[in-house]
């Protein structure tokens, strides 16, 4: 379990059962200073929106090249945390489709056969005697 999912378990055990914070942490197996804990961090969310802008742009960019262009438009930032902002935005390099599959992705369907001789096939075979 997350620790924010047993911060909140915490804290609803002591609203619903009106006892400390102690006894709570105690009977859900969390400690007492991961239950305080505040994170301090900066969310980066301008860079966030920033990174996904890009990627979105250039689908076929991968973290290492949207870094480079980060850099190039004057954001300081390394690529550790140009990595961990990529995947926690779950963006990833979509794959490309081989041409020969690519063709039935934006073929539209058969149209429907309304009576007998609608359809003709080609028949590759001779119809000679084959002796």
């Amino acid at each position: 379990m997350r620790p924010a999912v047993r911060r909140e378990v915490a804290g609803h055990l002591r609203a619903a059962y009106d006892i400390s914070e102690r006894r709570a942490c105690q009977a859900t197996g969390f400690g007492r200073s991961s239950q305080r804990y505040r994170k301090r961090s900066d969310p980066q969310v301008a860079l966030r929106m920033r990174l996904k802008e890009l990627a979105a742009a250039r689908v076929r960019y991968g973290y290492r090249r949207l870094h480079i262009l980060l850099r190039r438009e004057g954001w300081v930032v390394n690529h550790k945390r140009t990595y961990r902002l990529y995947r926690d935005e779950g963006l990833s390099i979509r794959s490309k489709l081989p041409k020969r599959k690519r063709a039935w992705r934006y073929r539209q369907g058969r149209p429907a056969i309304g009576g007998p001789n609608e359809v003709w096939a080609m028949d590759f075979m001779p119809d000679g005697p084959f002796d």
